[in-house]
């Protein structure tokens, strides 16, 4: 195997790993909002059954606490998760536009290597 096709491959190979881990941190990112959705009704739910929607009120439901804590934590989670995803996605471009640059490379040697051959055998038919 040419040093060349194992350097597109593996700038292929890194292209779909990029690519596993923007759908891997998305699909994180939207199983957390579920999440907080949940959290949300639950905690909604919660105040309704016990008549209390004051957080610091004495009799505040605990569940309902705890709940809210969860919520934050996981928003917190969102937007970190959402910050790598930002990160990893810029890695993914310019994996993806050395990709396509070592591809136009590799078309302008091949495209060369035609014509050298051409001219070649143009020069046999003339001698």
């Amino acid at each position: 195997m040419k040093p060349r096709d194992e350097l597109f491959r593996l700038k292929s190979f890194e292209v779909e790993e990029y690519r596993r881990k923007v759908a891997g941190i998305d699909a994180m990112i939207h199983e957390f909002n579920q999440m907080v959705g949940d959290l949300d009704h639950q905690i909604t739910v919660e105040q309704k059954r016990s008549g209390v929607s004051d957080v610091n009120h004495y009799a505040y439901p605990t569940f309902a606490k705890a709940a809210i804590q969860r919520r934050d934590n996981l928003r917190t989670s969102i937007a970190e998760l959402e910050a790598k995803l930002a990160a990893t996605q810029e890695q993914l471009s310019e994996a993806l536009e050395e990709l396509k640059k070592f591809e136009r490379d590799a078309d302008r040697r091949s495209d060369q290597a035609n014509l050298d051959q051409v001219v070649a055998n143009i020069h046999l038919r003339v001698s």
